[in-house]
């Protein structure tokens, strides 16, 4: 007879880079969620400013499994923290409750999330008073208040909600003429098609070109059918599906082969087209060119970078994680704007908006953020932006960014490998090695520079290096590299798989 499976054990309390994340039922279990929910709603009372008086703690949750019930449930332990809960009446994206916490003058946000995890997963972002996420300073404060044991007794009641879409769409409309930008998209016959993965930014960049029917839910009114919107713009995989159809919500290029045969599909039928993809609650951003090439952040911050500084005028500096493209420096550099490179993560970027003077930050996985926005990731307004850069230039995104890059010498390619070591231990080893002896030169290519911000990177010369960095928490090694082709890129990678197996 076969032994039963044992059962699966929950990981401790940890906050990650952005909120706590985990195994729904595993690790986040309702009862675990109202004592985090309750020491994070205590925190964010502590830490307020002394003239901010509101006691309200915004609420707002994905299109996960669960999540609008665990969101209801959270509003208990809020009001046993003697705090005044108010939650969204749908599904939204992340950046939406940021955008509520300051117009509504509120301590701070409690998002029930799991962001762009794989469909199991549920967890809880907290946004602070400043609408953006809390630093990690505070999270350590969250879970001393764990530790410490403090029982908070939830109370039952009724929930005020609000519409948390209607003062966000407003307030990006503030900032982004979007009524122009509809008629240049018509005027370069250039087509959108959006992919919100079944993700909480549904509905909302056509509601916002005018080309939807509703946001959330209600842009979900024909669940199955392929895709809403008219001939300007359309929005495939809209519908609520806490299964992602199968993938996490990331915007990857593994799971995006429906919005890329979408793309191509109107090239060839002689409507040329851009792709637009969110992950699950609206954060990360990428996009599909009209050749049906992946775009991620890596060739969209240089195009965002030179859009604002260039065609809007905007004040502020770059800030780019160390992964980041070189081309992102090389536009910044050329545009006269100084460049501040920070470990990988958009906490690093937060803080530095926070203290003012930027321009534009952003990090390879999606996130990006604007100095003339809140201090944290949109990728509702960062897709307003990237079509207003190809509006401005008159040119759709695959030949903008090919200028781009022949303007400023920037490289043409760019990949990403995750890599499971055997355990701890070969990590542990593999770090040290790294760190005393690193590699002097990688797949024939001399090593020039060894850059150690973030893990470490070896630069083999201008627009050409291998970055490795370890998962904080488990074996996890990242293999980044950027090189002039795609064929050297893999050859890089490849080589960087055998280093780190063999090692």
């Amino acid at each position: 007879m076969a032994s039963a499976p044992l059962p699966l054990e929950p990981s401790p309390i940890r906050f990650g880079t952005d909120g706590w994340r985990g195994i729904l039922g595993v690790d986040v279990t309702l009862e675990r969620l109202l004592v985090v929910a309750a020491a994070a709603a205590r925190e964010l009372e502590r830490a307020a400013p002394a003239a901010l008086t509101s006691r309200e703690v915004v609420i707002g949750y994905d299109r996960r499994f669960l999540a609008p019930e665990l969101a209801e449930a959270i509003a208990s332990a809020v009001r046993g923290a003697d705090l005044e809960p108010v939650l969204t009446d749908s599904a939204v994206p992340t950046p939406a409750c940021s955008w509520a916490v300051v117009e509504r003058g509120a301590l701070g946000a409690l998002v029930i999330t799991a962001s762009h995890n794989p469909p199991e997963w549920i967890g809880l972002k907290i946004k602070g008073h400043f609408g953006g996420s809390v630093e990690e300073a505070f999270t350590a404060d969250v879970e001393k208040r764990l530790e410490a044991g403090g029982i908070t007794v939830p109370i039952p009641g009724d929930t005020p909600r609000f519409d948390g879409w209607g003062g966000y769409l407003a307030g990006l409309r503030q900032l982004v003429d979007t009524g122009a930008l509809r008629r240049g998209l018509e005027e370069m016959g250039l087509r959108v098609i959006v992919d919100p993965m079944h993700g909480s930014a549904a509905g909302g960049l056509p509601a916002l070109l005018g080309g939807g029917s509703g946001t959330g839910e209600e842009a979900a009114d024909g669940h199955g059918e392929e895709c809403i919107g008219d001939e300007c713009i359309e929005e495939i995989r809209s519908w609520r599906d806490p299964l992602f159809g199968g993938h996490p919500p990331e915007p990857l290029a593994p799971y995006l082969q429906e919005l890329i045969a979408a793309v191509r599909a109107s090239g060839e039928a002689g409507r040329p087209a851009v792709g637009i993809v969110f992950d699950g609650d609206g954060d990360r951003i990428a996009a599909i060119d009209e050749r049906g090439r992946y775009c991620s952040t890596q060739l969209l911050m240089p195009l965002l970078i030179d859009h604002l500084a260039r065609a809007r005028s905007l004040p502020g500096a770059v800030i780019k994680t160390v992964s980041g493209s070189d081309l992102m420096q090389l536009v910044a550099e050329g545009l006269g704007r100084p460049v501040i490179e920070k470990p990988v993560g958009f906490k690093y970027i937060a803080s530095e908006m926070l203290a003012g003077g930027v321009l534009v930050g952003g990090e390879e996985s999606g996130g990006v953020g604007f100095g003339l926005h809140l201090p944290e990731r949109d990728a509702l307004f960062a897709a307003l932006l990237v079509l207003e850069a190809l509006v401005e230039g008159g040119l759709p995104l695959g030949e903008r960014l090919d200028r781009l890059q022949a303007d400023h010498g920037g490289a043409s390619a760019y990949d990403r490998l995750d890599l499971r070591l055997r355990d701890m231990a070969s990590r542990e080893r593999l770090e040290r090695q790294l760190a005393q002896d690193p590699p002097t030169s990688v797949a024939g290519w001399p090593v020039q520079e060894v850059v150690s911000t973030d893990g470490v990177k070896l630069r083999l010369g201008p627009s050409h290096w291998l970055m490795l960095r370890f998962s904080g928490t488990e074996p996890l090694l990242r293999l980044y590299s950027e090189a002039a082709s795609e064929e050297r890129v893999g050859q890089i990678l490849a080589w960087a798989r055998q280093f780190a197996e063999t090692a």
